[in-house]
């Protein structure tokens, strides 16, 4: 089935119709709070950041509180109705434990600072929904108090986004045991939206959700990451050269030495020049010694950061990158030939991910334990495909994401303004029930 393209004219008529539909009901601005913990890596916070610029351009009447765990990411322009509240940081060691990241404080300490701060904020901005980002309770259960309060007045909807892998299916199992995360879904949680498609990794049956959570939980398709383009307002920091380029992405960075380091060591076409996007997290003195090694090669680009990554993302003939899921929607959004190195400690995450859209020809996978820069040069040097992604898995996530919204708001003619594009809202709905009877909970 060929689904609509985010940037067709049919889509934007749908969003002005919606607009129109909702306008007459609304006497106020729906207050939406979208919350990220943010830990490692930036992705959490670059989703939810699309998340919001997305609801924001819809034409509902909304206010939009974004709150994240750190102070880098934003990198693009938010459209009016957008206000951030960035907390104290906390850091994610290799080993999964937490600490401050900038603070001299213990970690009791800045969790505690943290948990009175979501309280605060969110008790004031009274939210008529609340979206949270992967972590049910947050990260060290700092939403706790929050979420007992909101449930307390009864105004606020509560929606738990999840990516589409979170861990193998034992360590999911065992940390959400442990962290009472099904019973605080079941407590305070309206829905569950699982961004991605289950013709790559079907979460509902792998983490055998409980029927009460699973018959709540929708598939609403990748987040197709060629919207971040009309948000982008500074200029790609590098003067392109001629010919074809290879791009390098390490995500934030904190972890993508051995990676950086295949790939500057790697020879390239002829015809090919490389650009290696390191991250604002990689520590200084392994930035240095890429700087070092990246002297030597004429046709090698080294950049910290970039405010948007897609803007070099969309020039590149390939793509060599880590496996993070903000990362993989964007290569699959654009179509590109991309060899992943997922990480695979302290989380198999990325490896699933990769293992899967392998399977299915979307990527080329190499796995880290066989990484070399005679490995990167192998590839580089085969012929460039296009894999056809649009028409293969489900991209529809920001479409989706209005109607959703509306739903949850109780603003349901919607459905009779816009029949064709809120049909497609539930089209893996067939999918969340064929897992359910799968394991036995339903007949």
């Amino acid at each position: 089935m060929k689904l609509l393209s985010l940037h067709t004219p049919a889509n934007h008529a749908q969003r002005s119709n919606l607009a129109h539909s909702l306008r007459p009901q609304a006497a106020r601005s729906w207050r939406v709070a979208l919350y990220s913990h943010d830990t490692m890596g930036l992705g959490h916070t670059r989703r939810n950041v699309l998340i919001a610029q997305t609801l924001a351009s819809c034409g509902l009447p909304l206010d939009i509180l974004l709150i994240r765990g750190m102070g880098e990411g934003l990198g693009a322009n938010l459209p009016a109705g957008i206000d951030c509240l960035t907390l104290p940081a906390l850091h994610k060691q290799s080993d999964g434990s937490y600490s401050a990241r900038n603070l001299s404080l213990e970690l009791a300490d800045i969790v505690q600072l943290r948990a009175h701060t979501l309280h605060a904020a969110l008790t004031a901005f009274a939210p008529d929904v609340l979206i949270v980002d992967n972590v049910p309770r947050g990260a060290q259960n700092e939403l706790d108090l929050t979420l007992a309060q909101l449930r307390r007045t009864g105004h606020t909807r509560c929606v738990l986004g999840l990516r589409d892998v979170i861990d193998s299916p034992h360590v999911v199992q065992r940390e959400w045991q442990q962290a009472a995360n099904e019973a605080t879904i079941n407590a305070y949680y309206d829905a569950l939206w699982i961004y991605g498609d289950p013709q790559v990794y079907d979460s509902v049956y792998a983490y055998q959700f409980a029927p009460q959570i699973a018959l709540r939980t929708s598939y609403i398709g990748y987040l197709d990451q060629r919207a971040r383009l009309q948000y982008a307002t500074q200029p790609i920091p590098l003067e392109l050269p001629s010919g074809r380029m290879a791009l390098c992405l390490l995500g934030g960075g904190q972890d993508g030495i051995q990676l950086a380091e295949a790939f500057v060591g790697a020879t390239l076409p002829n015809d090919m020049y490389a650009v290696l996007l390191t991250g604002p997290f990689m520590p200084a003195e392994q930035c240095a010694r890429l700087e070092a090694l990246a002297a030597q090669h004429e046709r090698l680009h080294i950049l910290s950061t970039a405010a948007e990554p897609t803007q070099l993302l969309m020039h590149a003939d390939k793509l060599v990158t880590m496996g993070g899921y903000n990362t993989v929607a964007e290569l699959l959004s654009f179509e590109k030939h991309a060899l992943v190195v997922p990480r695979v400690r302290p989380r198999q995450e990325q490896l699933i991910r990769a293992e899967q859209l392998a399977a299915l020809g979307l990527i080329d996978m190499l796995h880290p334990d066989k990484l070399s820069p005679q490995a990167l040069s192998h590839w580089l040097a085969q012929p460039t495909r296009t894999p056809d992604v649009h028409n293969r898995l489900d991209m529809q996530a920001l479409n989706r994401l209005p109607h959703l919204l509306a739903s949850l708001l109780g603003l349901n003619n919607t459905a009779k303004a816009q029949p064709a594009l809120f049909e497609r809202q539930h089209v893996r709905m067939p999918a969340v029930l064929k897992s359910v009877r799968a394991m036995g909970m339903m007949p």
